[in-house]
């Protein structure tokens, strides 16, 4: 009996352009908000109890331009701003819902900023040791840098990331990441070889500001899978506890099956906002007791950390985080941010899909900034 002959898989496939289907611009927001189901392997989590919110809006906050304007963007998906357990402003685009799953992208490396505080307390990880004082066979881009520089995105070496570029090896990176498929006769790289073939040595960073490669994340998964003493997959089950989830929360695998941290995450609004919660109980969990590090957070927003490149330059990038000593959140390709007031408790999620050919747009991702801060600010003075 003939057999019909098989294609390759459309939305994993690289087109002419060097991305993958679900990532090309006129196919990249339903990508968004399908990754979940798009990526080629990956691990979901839910929650064992849900944390619950409850609408109260604040109605000052419909006035404010920068939020508006915001809404108005064709990028927009959907943001949910939370104090406590109330909802304060929340929206989404016709297209979308406050519940519905959205990669987070960049987001995610919030989660090793959360394990590396855990490893540190525990007396697991010493931030002043070198990266190939635990990981021996790690390769010449990440062996001799400090833990601390690769948290703090201060290290130099050979990985590119430049959204403009399609050859940039941040692309190369996603067929570690589970994101999408090499060519038919190429077999698809593990997390720890595509960081062993990052060229060196790894030197310090000397640009005046933070140097962003997200294979610094995939470094750092290397590393807390090697020291604890559990699955990095227990300990994302462990963070949907302490988070307390509604829906799920779902993150691609490497081909070894280590979640991709550096960008794999996929979480709803509301979700999200839960996630930054966490951050603004300084670590505490929904059952009132300590999980993350409160000290690591503290010292987090305290300490001298590089800026980031202008716009974003009032933002330090600190122990894989952004901060300005109050705010602590994150961004993520595509125009994800989170952005979390731990003065007054405030967390706010934002999501959108940017439909350039870059996916990308430090302007906008400015503007995303300025306007969360703005609404930080509106909510701590209401």
């Amino acid at each position: 009996m003939s057999r019909a002959p098989v294609s390759p898989n459309p939305d994993l496939t690289v087109g002419a352009d060097n991305k993958q289907r679900w990532n090309q611009p006129t196919h990249r927001r339903h990508g968004f908000h399908n990754a979940h189901r798009l990526f080629r392997r990956g691990f979901m989590a839910r929650s064992r109890h849900v944390y619950p919110l409850y609408d109260a809006p604040l109605s000052e906050l419909r006035e404010l331009p920068e939020l508006e304007a915001l809404q108005l963007h064709p990028a927009f998906s959907a943001i949910v701003c939370a104090q406590g357990n109330n909802i304060l402003f929340e929206a989404a685009a016709p297209d979308f819902n406050v519940r519905s799953s959205h990669s987070i992208q960049s987001i995610t490396k919030l989660h090793v900023h959360l394990i590396v505080g855990r490893l540190v307390a525990d007396g697991k990880l010493d931030l002043r040791k070198s990266m190939g004082h635990y990981l021996p066979k790690i390769g010449p881009a990440y062996a001799s840098a400090t833990i601390q520089d690769v948290l703090d995105m201060n290290i130099d070496n050979a990985f590119s990331e430049d959204y403009s570029d399609p050859l940039s090896d941040c692309y190369t990176e996603e067929i570690a990441l589970g994101w999408r498929l090499p060519a038919d006769s190429v077999e698809e790289i593990t997390l720890e070889k595509f960081i062993g073939t990052i060229s060196g040595p790894v030197s310090k960073n000397t640009t005046g500001s933070a140097d962003y490669k997200s294979a610094n994340t995939d470094a750092l998964t290397l590393l807390c899978a090697s020291v604890m003493e559990h699955s990095l997959n227990i300990e994302i089950e462990k963070i949907a506890d302490a988070v307390g989830y509604e829906d799920a929360f779902h993150i691609s695998l490497s081909p070894d099956h280590l979640p991709a941290f550096s960008g794999g995450g996929c979480l709803s609004a509301r979700d999200l906002a839960r996630f930054g919660l966490l951050l603004a109980r300084r670590g505490e969990d929904i059952y009132g007791s300590a999980f993350a590090s409160a000290p690591f957070i503290d010292a987090t927003l305290s300490r001298v950390a590089p800026t980031l490149a202008p716009p974003k330059h009032w933002l330090r990038y600190s122990n894989h985080s952004m901060t300005d000593g109050r705010l602590i959140g994150h961004a993520g390709y595509g125009g994800q941010f989170l952005m979390v007031d731990l003065k007054t408790g405030v967390s706010c999620a934002y999501l959108s899909v940017l439909e350039n050919d870059a996916g990308y747009d430090d302007n906008y991702m400015a503007q995303v900034a300025l306007a969360l801060r703005k609404l930080c600010s509106m909510i701590a003075n209401a």
